[in-house]
Formats: structure tokens, sequence, C-alpha cells
């Protein structure tokens, strides 16, 4: 609780989290307003998919940002020799530290999505079920890209490290990894396809998109070919608890291993 209380009063006085939640507000008011003139039935399913397509640029790499430079700022700052003089291991101040920031960021979010379900209500017929859907997956990226941003913070000397390890991050995922999947297409076969399949779904971004895809039944795999099949071997459900643990333990413990390295230096 000292941590989330800590985080509160440190981002509320801060610049950062309310400039992301105002790019999120701003960006899901002009989807609102593009197709607010959309049938009712069906407008609904493709606000969201197309809400979602234009936030997944926005929320990984402020998110990446927002963790990295709170996680530096207590180093910065010199209150890391602070809190892990008091017999606090840097496993344990860092838990805390992704909860705290967890916890700033995801309300205002959850906040914002409440109101905007309200204002939803005027033009559309709502699917309370895809909706909350819809919050789970930003919910889930956005913890997800704080946790890696904290890394990226644990292991940073210096905020040009920071800016430098979180742009490639963020290029990597949203570019390079399909680049690279891409060059590889041509050799893909029946044998190996699980495989390519399974480093398909190491990008969260392309996790997160087929689980929320599929959960709202706006993509169905049925009538696959026999290639597809072997593609999706498991529900997309299973490929995203599979990513978020990945990213979520490996991150932690990278964090970890890279600030003892640094302290033992």
């Amino acid at each position: 609780m000292h941590y989330i209380w800590k985080e509160w009063k440190e981002n509320i006085r801060g610049k950062g989290l309310w400039l992301s939640v105002s790019i999120i507000v701003l960006l899901s008011l002009i989807i609102l307003i593009r197709f607010a003139s959309h049938p009712l039935d069906h407008g609904f399913y493709i606000l969201l998919i197309n809400l979602f397509d234009t936030i997944v640029y926005f929320i990984p790499i402020l998110c990446l940002f927002i963790g990295a430079f709170s996680i530096f700022q207590e180093k910065e700052q010199k209150t890391l020799i602070m809190l892990l003089t008091k017999k606090d291991h840097y496993a344990s101040f860092l838990a805390k530290k992704i909860l705290g920031i967890s916890v700033v960021v995801l309300l205002p979010l959850l906040a914002w999505f409440f109101l905007y379900l309200l204002l939803l209500k005027f033009q559309f017929q709502l699917d309370i079920k895809s909706y909350l859907i819809f919050i789970l997956s930003i919910l889930l990226m956005s913890v997800l890209f704080l946790q890696v941003g904290a890394a990226i913070g644990s292991f940073s000397r210096s905020r040009m490290q920071i800016i430098g390890h979180t742009i490639f991050i963020w290029f990597y995922f949203f570019f390079l990894h399909d680049f690279i999947l891409l060059s590889l297409l041509p050799h893909i076969t029946n044998e190996n396809v699980k495989v390519f399949s399974t480093f398909y779904f190491l990008n969260p971004l392309q996790a997160i998109r087929i689980f929320l895809e599929t959960s709202m039944e706006v993509y169905s795999f049925s009538h696959m070919s026999r290639l597809l099949q072997e593609f999706m071997w498991t529900e997309p459900s299973a490929f995203l608890v599979g990513n978020f643990a990945f990213w979520m333990v490996g991150s932690f413990a990278s964090a970890v291993f890279f600030n003892r390295k640094d302290v033992h230096e």
C-alpha cells in the first residue's frame, strides 16, 4: 500500500501519466466520432477493433517509458539505496514497485473506459462481454509493457539509454519481429509450423490481438486449412497466457539479474 500511495503522489504531480491518459482519451473520442454513423448492431464491434488497432501504437511505448523512468528515478534520486538498506531485497522492491505503477496507471484507464461505455450506450447496441474482453486486453497489454519498462529502467544507466532501449523494443514488437517471420514464410511446412507459430505468438501484440478478435467472435478459425490448423495448435487464450507469463517472468528475472550485475561492478 505504501508503494501505491508513493507512486500516486509522484505521478499525480508529473506530466507523464496525464499526458498518456489524455492521448488515450483523445484517440477514443476521435474513433467514436468517426464510427458514430455505423449500424447499431455491428458498429460497436467495428469501433472496438479499430480503437484497439489505434491505441495499440501508443499504450506500449507510453507504458515502457512510464515503467522505465519510474525505476530509474529511484536510482537517480538515491531513494533506491535507502529502500534497499532497510533489508528489502531488490526483487521484493521491484515487485512492489510494479504493483504500485500498475495500479496508478490502470485506475485512470479503467475510469475512462467506464465513462466511454456510457458514451457508447447512446450510439450503439452494447455487448458488455465483448467490452470487458476489450478492457482486459488493454489492461494486460499495459501491465506487460510496464513490467518490460521496469526492466529497462533497472539495467539502464542514463536517460538516453532508456530512450534508446525503449524505442528499439517498441520498434521490434511492431515491425522487426513480424518482418523476420515474414522472411521465413517460404520455408514453413506442416512439420515446422508449430515452431513458427510459437515464435509468432511470442509477440505480445499478436497474442493479445488474436485473443481479442476471436473472443469477440469477430474472427473465426472455422473451415481452416490443414496448415492453419497446425498454426493454431492451441486456443488463443492459451497463447495469451503463455505469452504474458513468459514476458512477465523473463523481464522480471532480467531486471533482477542485471541490477545485481551493476551492483557487483
